[in-house]
């Protein structure tokens, strides 16, 4: 079942600590779009599934990757879409929205989306691999 989309914004808001909604849904929209870049499959159709509609359709339109981009210049991708953006603030967008996406896959749809990226993604869900 999809998170609604407020409760998906709060918890990004909580998260990243943004003083306001809007901060929050901007980041979690480039956030998905650059994420869907790296997903392909039953893996993005699932994920895009449990999202709310309007992040559903960010996950499954993405900005094309030439390549996949390693954490790093994921983090700085997404300071070059957000206006005004630092790759330490990046850091702490990126952070914020993904967390609450692991959190919306759960452990199993989680692991197959991390099979999907490059290594080092699992620290940008915080969700740590054992290595």
């Amino acid at each position: 079942m999809a998170m609604r989309w407020d409760s998906f914004i709060a918890a990004v808001q909580d998260r990243g600590e943004y003083a306001t909604q809007e901060e929050a849904e901007r980041s979690s929209r480039v956030v998905l779009a650059l994420l869907g870049a790296h997903l392909v499959g039953d893996v993005r159709a699932e994920l895009a599934a449990r999202l709310p509609e309007a992040l559903s359709l960010v996950l499954r339109n993405p900005l094309q990757a030439r390549e996949p981009l390693t954490p790093e210049r994921f983090i700085r991708a997404t300071a070059a879409w957000i206006e005004g953006a630092t790759e330490k603030t990046a850091t702490w967008d990126v952070s914020a929205v993904l967390s609450v996406v692991a959190d919306v896959a759960g452990e199993d749809l989680m692991n197959r989306v991390l099979l999907q990226l490059p290594p080092g993604y699992d620290l940008l869900f915080g969700r740590p691999r054992p290595s």
